[in-house]
């Protein structure tokens, strides 16, 4: 068991990656997650949903990450009073999901230092909670005044400068405050959740069907990982495996997807430092990929091939020769750049020691995926709770201790070829003989599953809900941006300000994944 406690008793919930569910009381949280925060275990997601309708008040969920698996400890909370226990200072990263977690539900982290609101924008009148089943849109309207309480850096020379929500570009919507000293960062406060979309209250009233394609567009650019996390965790529930064909499948398409995106970010890491030849080739390199990517599978970004009981995507011989083509060129051409970016001098003084997170900070914070690993976290899915096909891949881990901007495009670099090694040798194993696929249509009543899926940013994790029909009830998808976002107000104190977007692009979290 991943966990001992007394009131803590673990039902088994799937195979594809080892997870436990139990249900503790609101005064035994702490102590479980202080146990698991000292055994080197770290927060995944918190959230919450309304089960009055059951008989249940209010619940809230909390996943834990530790050397066995995941633990999902469900607690109830009373429906009049929906309060628990604050473990923002056990796991900082809890903070901003706990502020969310009100501003949608209204249950309330006791003791916590900050109760400011995080995606209520004046979109909807205080004291209404979208996601309480009683909701009443058209009664939520509000006129009420954003006044957002940001904190105030005072002293002899010091200046604010605000950026965003709107920038020059076509990127989405953050504001960024800045407290500098001349051009030196001396504090950075972010205030997100611009792109609000209101996609889990959209799932109430989805079929599993049309929810796989919500969960694939949470996060554009990591639809093929939230397609995989939501079809596993329906998977766990209704008890189905995926044939392997479906499986090997899956793990190529994420693996492309990981690609894609590694290739864009090189690119405008060379744009960030004026290095133009350098975006130009790695853009041209993306783009050959997501031209394979419609030329194979029917869509240059893979939205809605993966689905709950398999994939809806095949492959052939020609399709084979095709990216292993690719993946050749690919090992040339960026062997090439990085030679390039590696023998640059002015690239490597941009990228070394800029926007450094240390391994030490980056533990007590919960820094995780790609930019993790560049501070010496070495957590990645695929490697300590690999799912099919990953257990039969031993993928190989980039992990470095220096935490800069250099660190985290040298673990791109290691990520982009350990994903073109892995592409061959799926492919090697890929069985193209059709199989029986599997349909998955319904889930039974009552039911809670989850899946995570190593994205290219990190890990992606799928909590899906169901009701007395096998109606999705709640859907929760947990991006790795949650996590990350806080670290990049560490990343830039002491640099200066033309640093910012060069630190912002080396981390390239997601506005949307946790806007929702």
């Amino acid at each position: 068991m991943p966990i001992q406690h007394p009131n803590l008793q673990l039902t088994r919930m799937t195979d594809a990656v080892p997870a436990w569910s139990g249900e503790i009381a609101p005064h035994d949280l702490r102590t479980i997650c202080q146990q698991v925060r000292e055994g080197g275990g770290r927060l995944v997601a918190l959230w919450g949903s309304d089960a009055r309708q059951q008989g249940n008040g209010f619940m809230l969920h909390v996943t834990l990450m530790t050397g066995n698996g995941l633990v999902c400890l469900n607690i109830k909370l009373s429906e009049e009073q929906p309060v628990y226990p604050d473990i923002s200072r056990i796991f900082p990263a809890a903070n901003r999901m706990q502020r969310a977690a009100y501003d949608m539900l209204g249950i309330y982290a006791q003791e916590g230092h900050d109760h400011r609101k995080w995606l209520r924008h004046g979109a909807w009148r205080s004291g209404s909670f979208p996601l309480r089943k009683d909701f009443d849109a058209a009664a939520s309207n509000t006129t009420e005044q954003d006044a957002y309480p940001f904190v105030q850096v005072e002293g002899q020379g010091v200046h604010e400068i605000p950026v965003g929500p709107v920038h020059a570009g076509i990127i989405e919507p953050g504001h960024f405050r800045f407290s500098i000293i001349g051009e030196r960062v001396l504090r950075l406060e972010e205030r997100l959740g611009y792109v609000h979309k209101g996609i889990e209250k959209r799932f109430e009233s989805m079929s599993l069907q049309q929810g796989a394609k919500l969960a694939g567009r949470v996060s554009g650019d990591s639809t093929v990982a939230y397609a995989w996390a939501y079809a596993m965790a329906a998977e766990s529930i209704a008890n189905v495996t995926p044939t392997k064909r479906a499986l090997w499948l899956r793990a190529l398409l994420l693996e492309r997807e990981r690609v894609a995106n590694h290739l864009g970010d090189l690119g405008y890491l060379g744009n960030d430092v004026a290095l133009a030849f350098g975006f130009a080739q790695f853009w041209i390199l993306k783009e050959q990929v997501l031209r394979n990517n419609a030329t194979l599978f029917g869509h240059r970004y893979l939205m809605d091939k993966i689905v709950p009981g398999g994939v809806n995507v095949n492959i052939n011989s020609e399709g084979k020769r095709i990216i292993e083509a690719e993946c050749d060129m690919l090992q040339r051409e960026v062997t090439l750049l990085r030679s390039i970016y590696d023998e640059h001098a002015g690239v490597q003084d941009r990228f070394m020691t800029t926007g450094t997170v240390t391994p030490k900070l980056a533990d007590q914070l919960g820094l995780c995926g790609m930019a993790g690993r560049a501070s010496a976290q070495a957590w990645d899915a695929r490697v300590q709770f690999a799912c099919a096909p990953y257990d039969k891949l031993d993928v190989r881990m980039a992990a470095y201790p220096n935490g800069d901007v250099a660190a985290r495009a040298i673990v791109r670099f290691e990520e982009l070829f350990e994903s073109l090694r892995l592409q061959r040798e799926i492919l090697a194993n890929l069985i193209y003989e059709d199989e029986a696929p599997t349909t998955l249509d319904k889930l039974p009543a009552n039911g809670f599953g989850i899946g995570m899926v190593e994205g290219w940013r990190g890990e992606v994790m799928v909590a899906i809900h169901t009701d007395a029909e096998g109606n999705l009830t709640r859907v929760h998808p947990h991006d790795p941006s949650w996590q990350n976002w806080p670290l990049l107000e560490h990343a830039i104190i002491d640099n200066i300000v033309p640093d910012f977007p060069l630190i912002n692009k080396s981390f390239n979290l997601s506005y949307s994944g946790q806007d929702l």
